[in-house]
């Protein structure tokens, strides 16, 4: 066990955004099973949307603020519980911490061992911790979800987001030949760069051929439009990440359309480790910012203009 029992860590003591997060003094949090690990942290990536979820806020019902926000992180094991296997104090991990429990803007966070994996040398820290998410989305969504075979095609909406540019490189490399949507120039020839055939430029793309996909997925966010389901033939697959698909949409153009939250596995995790450590895998990097810089990194008006994760380091040694 660490011999800290006090630690930096940003933290919300209300409900709301960016505004509620304050750099102060926490304990170090204890290990709660046997089957837990305590890590300390070097790299913490952000996702903005999870201070709007309520898992952030409650488990089970139960208020549990003060938070430490944060899910996708990596660093060091610091101690671990009894029936921990494998691990060994010292080892690089990384990995994601269950929504309902703190996160790791902190020094220290603690995970189920279930939820990271060990990190191969020669990966960065804080390019393992932004991948977390988006490639484990990414991975999960073409493994479990999307069912389009080598030689299929993909349509991805959000081609130059974290969850979008990670797909497009990972369809690409199965041999999938992919079509992302994209908002602006530099981003359709990000997109091909990272492996697309094709890029759609605007969120209403005229050029979309009706029924000319094996699947569709929905990196952008809530209100999946119509053209995602249309452009799907018949039986072929919809996947939304953030809200439930259009039962109607789904029911007129024949389509099997699903949402799917992603959940961290220790193999997903390991597996999606080997891909980072061959190198095979480009993960954007918006911002590197320290902790105490943490409420800007969650500030909504000073989003970065650059694609990838915000990923806050809270240790300078």
């Amino acid at each position: 066990m660490t011999a800290a029992t006090e630690m930096t860590a940003l933290r919300a003591h209300a409900r709301g955004g960016a505004e509620q997060l304050v750099l102060e003094t926490a304990p170090v949090p204890a290990l709660r099973g046997p089957d837990e690990v305590l890590v300390r942290v070097t790299a913490a990536a952000v996702t903005l949307d999870e201070l709007t979820w309520p898992e952030t806020w409650e488990s089970n019902g139960q208020d549990r603020t003060p938070i430490i926000p944060s899910h996708e992180f990596a660093g060091t094991v610091a101690a671990i519980g009894d029936d921990v296997r494998g691990l060994a104090v010292g080892d690089r991990v990384y990995g994601l911490v269950p929504f309902d429990r703190d996160g790791a803007a902190a020094e220290y966070t603690v995970v189920p061992v279930s939820s990271l994996a060990v990190l191969p040398a020669g990966v960065a820290d804080e390019v393992a911790a932004a991948a977390v998410l988006p490639g484990l989305t990414a991975w999960e969504a073409l493994s479990a979800h999307l069912d389009v075979p080598p030689g299929g095609r993909l349509l991805v909406r959000g081609g130059s987001g974290a969850v979008g540019m990670l797909i497009i490189q990972l369809a690409a490399q199965r041999g999938i030949e992919v079509t992302a949507t994209v908002r602006r120039e530099q981003s359709a020839a990000r997109a091909f760069d990272l492996g697309a055939a094709a890029a759609l430029i605007g969120d209403e793309p005229e050029a979309l051929a009706s029924a000319a996909f094996d699947a569709s997925i929905d990196t952008v966010g809530a209100g999946t439009p119509e053209w995602m389901y249309r452009a799907v033939r018949e039986g072929g697959r919809v996947i939304t990440l953030q809200e439930p698909p259009s039962a109607e949409l789904a029911d007129a153009y024949r389509v099997d359309a699903r949402f799917f939250i992603v959940h961290a596995e220790a193999q997903a995790l390991a597996d999606l480790a080997g891909v980072l450590a061959e190198g095979r895998l480009h993960i954007a990097i918006a911002r590197r910012m320290p902790l105490a810089a943490g409420r800007a990194a969650y500030d909504r008006d000073d989003r970065p203009a650059a694609p990838g994760k915000t990923v806050l380091l809270p240790r300078a040694d």
